[in-house]
């Protein structure tokens, strides 16, 4: 596993991890395989830490239909889906066949793959096409970081009150805090952070686990 909490040291990091709850051969299997077939672009796959704390979330909101928005190879979306309440589901949206191959097969290992539906295509699309009335109990945004703002606008009205969106990277590696640094990227989650904060439908907070979550409860 590469990714770990930006605001930590190696060691304090390992330590961490090691007093939390660890993940399992599937997802520590999912992990060597994702940085074994993608190098670098393993970095967007989320910690240990992360997974666990995603999961006892949505175990203790009682979760039962949730969104994610950005799939990578699986590793978040087995998180939700073994803490929603029996009978729930798990919508994800991402754009890659390759990644999300991946995903298909760890999420038969992990056995959830019955509860997820797994849309490709644009997010954006994919959300607007549900139909009236969907309401999710939980969602998870990470994708395209130009993209947040549109995301969140379209996800809040279907998180049911005391429901919870949680938003990944919007600490983007300490550069939110550089004046200097103006990478679309950067761009895109200053002005997704600043957009969430004025959300007068949601009170939230900016962890500093991984490279930041944001984590909003609905009114």
């Amino acid at each position: 596993m590469t990714r770990r909490s930006e605001q930590l040291s190696d060691a304090l990091h390992d330590y961490l991890v090691a007093h939390s709850t660890p993940p399992d051969e599937v997802l520590a299997d999912l992990a060597a395989e994702t940085l074994s077939r993608f190098g670098a672009a393993a970095g967007m796959q989320i910690g240990p830490e992360q997974g666990t704390f995603m999961t006892l979330l949505a175990k203790l909101i009682g979760a039962r239909n949730a969104v994610e928005v950005g799939t990578f190879t699986g590793y978040s979306a087995i998180c939700v889906a073994r803490g929603l309440a029996g009978g729930g589901r798990l919508l994800c949206c991402d754009v890659s066949e390759e990644w999300t191959s991946v995903a298909r097969e760890y999420w038969k290992r992990a056995g959830v793959a019955d509860k997820i539906e797994l849309r490709l295509g644009p997010a954006a699309r994919t959300l607007r096409a549900l139909p009236a009335g969907t309401t999710f109990d939980y969602a998870f945004i990470d994708a395209d970081k130009t993209g947040y703002v549109e995301y969140w606008d379209l996800i809040v009205p279907m998180i049911r009150p005391g429901g919870l969106i949680l938003a990944d990277n919007t600490l983007a590696h300490g550069l939110v805090i550089d004046p200097d640094e103006q990478a679309d990227y950067v761009q895109g989650i200053r002005q997704f952070n600043a957009h969430a904060l004025a959300d007068d439908r949601v009170d939230l907070v900016l962890l500093p686990i991984g490279d930041g979550v944001t984590m909003a409860r609905k009114h």
